[in-house]
């Protein structure tokens, strides 16, 4: 299977968030991440692109092929925006 037909594989789910205590968030459907460090997260998920922003976020479990993703430290906001048409993430032009 390739990355493109693994990611068409993953848009099919569903796209849901968990948040707990604004501490740890849950997020599935999620298609690929653009980038990460302490303070933001951006990831393109089934239904746009999503920023989470806040201090001290780490990455505690992050599943492509599942399309899960799971985010740890002071959750202060959460963004949508659309994707954009032929954008292609760090890893995806990695590995394509």
């Amino acid at each position: 299977m390739t990355y493109e037909d693994a990611k068409s594989t993953r848009s099919a789910q569903s796209h849901s968030l968990s948040l707990t205590d604004r501490r740890r968030l849950t997020v599935s459907g999620v298609e690929d991440v653009e980038s990460f460090d302490e303070d933001a997260v951006v990831l393109d998920t089934n239904g746009g692109t999503l920023t989470v922003r806040g201090s001290g976020l780490k990455i505690e479990k992050l599943s492509l092929d599942g399309g899960e993703l799971v985010v740890e430290g002071r959750i202060d906001s959460l963004d949508y925006a659309e994707n954009a048409p032929g954008r292609r993430s760090w890893i995806g032009r990695l590995l394509g």
